[in-house]
């Protein structure tokens, strides 16, 4: 069984739009626990888990000297290599 695309395969499939990314970076920010987002055309993506395991944005996000724009990088970054499923 093949595994299941990246949010970023998505997005160069056209599957998920720009708008879904940005919304959904948006929604992890507004709510660090978010575990549901759904994008795209019946895509559902844990926000508070794609985020918890990418090291990098992990640490960023927590960080009070990081600014919002590296953190906004460091989301979107997570996002796009998590693995959303479809719904």
């Amino acid at each position: 069984m093949a595994e299941q695309p990246t949010t970023g395969g998505l997005f160069k499939a056209k599957a998920i739009t720009e708008d879904d990314v940005l919304a959904a970076v948006d929604a992890y920010l507004a709510d660090p626990t978010t575990s549901l987002f759904l994008m795209g055309d019946g895509y559902g993506l844990d926000l508070d888990a794609a985020v918890r395991s990418h090291a990098w944005a992990a640490q960023t996000v927590f960080n009070a000297e990081a600014t919002d724009h590296l953190k906004r990088a460091a989301v979107r970054t997570a996002i796009l290599l998590a693995r959303p499923e479809k719904r």
